[in-house]
């Protein structure tokens, strides 16, 4: 089978795994492909930690067609027990004749072994088919598996000059509605989206998912109030939803906490730098929450300090066709910024998409990625 042939069958996998994106914390999204005398016979995903893997929901949609057949997979499959059973030997056991593989498991402790395992059983093993792509679909399970911390987007809309809002706050709405609907869909694909204090007290958000269909996922909600100032009538904590809102602070204030606790919020107490949450501190903890991927949209007083501690792994920054003019105090991040341009920090794997009327420029912070 050619190269070619190859990467179109990886690439049905990849978009099979898409579908599981944002669900499947602490396990990465995968996707899966069996392919017999160039047909393909099963195809599978991993929806949701818990649930089988997606070597396993393709074999079981194959059926006897796995025997001698080829599977695609986009990360290496598993050797260990787990909540499931490992599914190198599943595919032993099906007799898959080749296993064609996206990317070895970024785990040191299981990285390599579901191929030693599977090359012990005769089985023919290939790296690297569209590794780059398939490495792009684990980022973020990347980050957590080695740091511990979640990756982090950092979401904005501005205009062309540079504004987030008006000279009188107002930011409803730079960006225009297709780009509005693409944020929505990204609060489909995340863990938990998280905006500062100042944003909930100013705009009163719902942090909600909506799209056209309804068929969108709420992730948890995080609010980082250092004073525990929110209201706890707020559209946030009142408003219906089955996400989990929680509240990061440094206030021992019992009877506010009492309160917020009372009404399902979890309220977590951390250590206070400067009089203001640890924002370290606060991401340590969500990944020993099983956070993946963290959406920040909170203003440039928070966006800056992520960035300062070196938390944010990628921006999306939707540019608007507008010009508001004047000094506007509302930027994407704040401080006193750089005195040289070669001390500008720079990203890297940029893209650039039109989205309606908008710009959309998504770009990495490498200093924040593992190696």
């Amino acid at each position: 089978m050619t190269e070619l042939k190859h990467q179109h069958y990886m690439q049905v996998a990849l978009n099979a795994a898409l579908k599981g994106v944002g669900r499947t914390a602490p396990n990465p999204p995968v996707g899966a492909v069996i392919v017999k005398s160039d047909q393909i016979v099963g195809v599978g995903f991993h929806p949701q930690a818990g649930q089988p893997h997606a070597e396993i929901f393709a074999l079981e949609q194959a059926g006897d067609n796995a025997r001698g057949a080829d599977i695609y997979v986009t990360l290496e499959p598993c050797s260990h027990y787990g909540k499931t059973p490992p599914c190198a030997d599943a595919l032993i056991a099906a007799g898959i004749k080749a296993v064609y593989i996206g990317v070895v498991d970024p785990n040191p402790q299981v990285a390599g072994r579901g191929v030693k395992k599977l090359q012990n059983a005769g089985v023919v093993v290939q790296t690297g088919v569209l590794e780059s792509e398939c490495l792009q679909l684990i980022k973020p399970f990347r980050k957590h598996i080695v740091t511990g911390l979640p990756f982090t987007i950092y979401k904005a809309a501005v205009t062309l000059d540079g504004n987030t809002a008006t000279k009188s706050g107002d930011s409803r709405w730079v960006s225009g509605e297709a780009s509005l609907l693409t944020v929505h869909q990204l609060r489909d694909r995340v863990d938990a989206i998280m905006v500062g204090i100042g944003t909930v007290l100013n705009d009163d958000p719902l942090l909600n998912t909506r799209l056209p269909d309804g068929d969108g996922r709420d992730p948890m909600r995080i609010v980082v109030d250092s004073q525990l100032r929110i209201d706890p009538r707020c559209r946030l904590l009142t408003q219906e939803s089955t996400a989990q809102s929680m509240i990061a602070t440094i206030s021992t204030d019992t009877k506010k906490i009492s309160i917020l606790r009372d009404m399902g919020v979890d309220v977590v107490v951390l250590p206070s730098v400067s009089g203001r949450v640890s924002l370290p501190a606060l991401w340590t903890y969500l990944g020993q929450q099983n956070i993946q991927r963290l959406l920040l949209e909170g203003g440039a007083t928070l966006a800056t300090e992520a960035l300062h501690h070196e938390l944010i792994d990628q921006l999306m920054v939707f540019i608007a066709p507008k010009l508001l003019g004047g000094s506007s105090l509302f930027r994407l991040f704040s401080g006193t910024g750089c005195d040289k341009m070669g001390d500008a920090i720079q990203l890297e794997n940029l893209d650039y998409q039109q989205v309606g009327e908008d710009l959309l420029i998504t770009g990495d912070i490498a200093s924040c990625l593992p190696d």
